[in-house]
């Protein structure tokens, strides 16, 4: 009987495979603060490369300057403080986030045409990776039907009490897929007081470290990887973008 979650995970319906053949994904990790713009308009021509059939997929783990992103569904109302972090309008789906130091961001550039071109399969295999990834933390992380992202139950602060720990927001574009997802290693948490996160009142948010795993980010980069590789199929190391 196989015991650890992740390789339960390994062993039923849901992973997001290639087809035989594809090749490997590209994993790339930038090491320094990655201007947001430029990385958009890298990961546009990245993503278009990929249709046309000329570059492979690729994921790349980053982290940004502090900022802000409002997707495509963004409310003005949940932008409490307008003038605290420059605000960055993208294509992405969803509403408001927050990106930062502390937080690992990964764009996922993956051709659904190879795979399964089903975003909503798309997004529960993303939810899925996050959920592994915490796993190997001791982290409990849950989706919620009616919440975008992955979430965490705060027992000790009351019943019902939850936390968001990692958000999801795509864009699928001739069923390539990029943006991605934003997991919290030790960012500062008082930067997500100047937006509602993603427009859901009533919730708080957290982060390994604030949950008492002090892990750096190389150590989550790793686990990342290992829950990517259960999830979505084998990886290959490459150079980073030049972003």
């Amino acid at each position: 009987m196989v015991n650890d979650p992740a390789s339960r995970l390994a062993t039923r319906p849901g992973r997001f495979l290639p087809r035989a053949g594809s090749g490997a994904v590209a994993w790339s990790v930038v090491d320094h603060p990655a201007p947001y713009e430029a990385t958009v308009a890298a990961m546009e021509a990245r993503a278009a490369a990929i249709a046309r059939g000329e570059a492979a997929e690729c994921v790349w783990l980053v982290e940004h300057p502090p900022l802000y992103t409002a997707g495509t569904s963004a409310r003005e109302a949940d932008l409490v403080e307008p003038g605290r972090f420059p605000v960055h309008r993208t294509g992405r789906g969803g509403q408001f986030t927050y990106h930062g130091p502390g937080q690992r961001v990964a764009y996922v550039m993956l051709d659904l045409n190879r795979r399964r071109p089903d975003l909503r399969a798309y997004v529960s295999a993303l939810e899925a990776w996050i959920i592994a990834t915490l796993d190997a933390f001791n982290v409990r992380g849950e989706r919620r039907e009616d919440r975008v992202g992955v979430w965490v139950r705060r027992p000790e602060r009351g019943a019902g009490v939850e936390d968001k720990i990692a958000a999801i927001g795509i864009r699928v574009r001739r069923w390539v897929s990029f943006h991605g997802i934003s997991l919290n290693v030790e960012p500062d948490l008082s930067h997500f007081s100047g937006i509602v996160p993603c427009g859901i009142r009533g919730h708080g948010v957290t982060s390994l470290v604030d949950l008492g795993h002090l892990v750096s980010m190389a150590e989550v980069d790793m686990q990342l990887r290992a829950a990517f590789v259960r999830v979505f199929g084998e990886t290959v190391p490459a150079e980073p973008p030049g972003l």
